[in-house]
């Protein structure tokens, strides 16, 4: 039986290797919050975790390198091929001489990127130079080889973006930054090693999956909650930023480019939590589904529900409800809406008697 700790002056330690998780400028990412998210997490005894929104994957990333079995999912591709990557692969390296490979032109290239986006993100030798790697990606048999490489090419592609997102054309907020000078070969062979050498094995048998989080039919001990936030003050349409390199991990399969629109995008899945009453609907349908688990979810002080909407929402099926304000700043907006993204994090426990904390 899972036991909860009552000491609340826990001592928070993490692992070394979550240095290594390769940085991130990715939307939500909780890269600033995975050590108070453990703190909460380590008053429990759990060898399993379900990390359902993974994004960046740095949570999953956390867990596993906190010695737990991983299930981590997203409906993202490209967050699915990171996480496939470092969390279902445990010992896998895509070697350099392999990945010089991969930006060798082949007769079998095809020009879709050239065609479909010039003179939108890149120019014409960068755009040929994502078709010559995604064409020769494809002819890899290895699925953590092929996810470690795809990985380097979505890292190549965000890092060559002012503000790494795909919303608008051209260079418009390019501040010099080095990453921006770099040549894309230089990019796309410095993510093969940065990822190399984040691979590790923590003797589990960890799994990623790229799903709607209503249908993944998993269980743990621990379930770690992290949905798209809320708010009518503005959009959490990920696709709508990444649509580009979402694109790319799917090679643009199963999707429909809308091509009247100036950057070339497709319509954003769709989402329970693109409005308030669907994101209650849903929240609950999680919990329920989950019921059996340790809950951790993080929200917004900014987002809907509301926390006092979500503490009861948890209150149906745990019998504790714990909440932990953090102080967070998020990355993106503006100078003009600095005061919005300056907000709390909230981080939600629910758990039940006798499911709960160590003495």
């Amino acid at each position: 039986m899972l036991q909860h700790i009552q000491n609340e002056k826990i001592k928070v330690e993490l692992s070394e290797q979550i240095e290594k998780f390769p940085s991130t400028r990715f939307m939500g990412s909780k890269s600033k919050l995975i050590a108070q998210i453990w703190k909460e997490s380590s008053k429990f005894e759990f060898s399993s975790v379900i990390d359902l929104f993974s994004g960046s994957g740095i949570v999953s990333y956390m867990y596993k390198a906190q010695g737990k079995r991983v299930i981590s999912n997203d409906y993202m591709t490209m967050s699915a091929v990171m996480t496939k990557a470092l969390i279902e692969n445990n010992k896998v390296v895509l070697p350099i001489e392999e990945a010089k490979k991969l930006i060798q032109v082949d007769s079998m290239i095809d020009s879709f990127v050239q065609d479909t986006f010039k003179g939108i993100y890149f120019c014409d030798e960068d755009n040929k130079f994502i078709d010559v790697v995604r064409s020769n990606i494809k002819n890899i048999e290895n699925e953590y080889k092929k996810a470690i490489a795809m990985e380097a090419l979505i890292r190549a592609c965000t890092k060559k973006r002012p503000r790494g997102i795909f919303t608008y054309v051209g260079e418009r907020y390019n501040d010099g930054r080095k990453d921006l000078q770099k040549t894309f070969e230089e990019q796309f062979l410095e993510a093969v090693e940065v990822i190399n050498n984040a691979v590790f094995d923590n003797k589990k048998r960890n799994k990623s999956y790229n799903m709607d989080s209503m249908e993944l039919k998993k269980k743990a001990d621990l379930v770690y909650i992290d949905p798209p936030y809320y708010t009518p003050k503005s959009d959490n349409e990920y696709v709508r930023r990444y649509h580009f390199v979402e694109g790319l991990a799917r090679d643009w399969e199963g999707v429909e480019i809308q091509e009247h629109t100036i950057t070339k995008k497709f319509k954003s899945y769709p989402t329970p939590f693109s409005t308030k009453n669907g994101a209650e609907e849903a929240f609950d349908s999680i919990f329920k589904m989950h019921k059996k688990s340790i809950l951790i979810v993080s929200y917004s002080s900014n987002s809907l529900p509301t926390m006092e909407d979500m503490i009861k929402l948890l209150k149906r099926y745990k019998e504790n409800v714990d909440v932990v304000p953090v102080d967070y700043t998020y990355s993106f907006g503006t100078r003009a809406n600095t005061a919005r993204n300056n907000v709390q994090e909230y981080i939600f426990v629910g758990y039940n008697n006798g499911e709960g904390k160590n003495n």
